[in-house]
């Protein structure tokens, strides 16, 4: 009898939704440069780079509130003092564009997006190879 690995868990989706937010992240940036100039690709770099801190910080959340960890609601408010204040200071002080930041934040639904499907498609899949049992 062969073992199947559970591709649902939370470990193995965490890491694809990383890997999706990598990916996204490149290629947006990508389009982004090539649509508007090295401005908006560092604008939608830095914003992918929140997104992903964010995801980080969230997952961290999502263990402790699993009891892995202690996880305090100060440093979560901090994290998040913290990323306003460099979208602040980016926004306020530099010639980046706000919305290609705007759009790099969004990194983080896209991927989970994707994550949303490969789940649908996976467990479909696997529905209909435990049928002809």
């Amino acid at each position: 009898m062969t073992t199947m690995v559970d591709e649902l868990g939370f470990d193995r989706a965490t890491r694809r939704i990383a890997r999706f937010l990598a990916w996204v992240g490149v290629a947006g940036t990508a389009l982004a440069g090539a649509a508007g100039g090295w401005k908006w690709a560092v604008g939608f770099l830095a914003g992918a780079v929140a997104a992903w801190f964010n995801f980080h910080w969230l997952k961290r959340l999502v263990g402790a509130l699993g009891g892995e960890r202690k996880y305090s609601s100060f440093r979560l408010a901090l994290r998040y003092f913290f990323l306003g204040g460099c979208g602040y200071v980016i926004v306020r002080f530099s010639s980046i564009p706000a919305p290609a930041i705007v759009a790099g934040l969004f990194v983080l639904i896209a991927a989970i997006f994707i994550e949303i499907l490969f789940e649908l498609v996976y467990a479909r899949k696997r529905t209909l190879d435990h049928q002809d049992l």
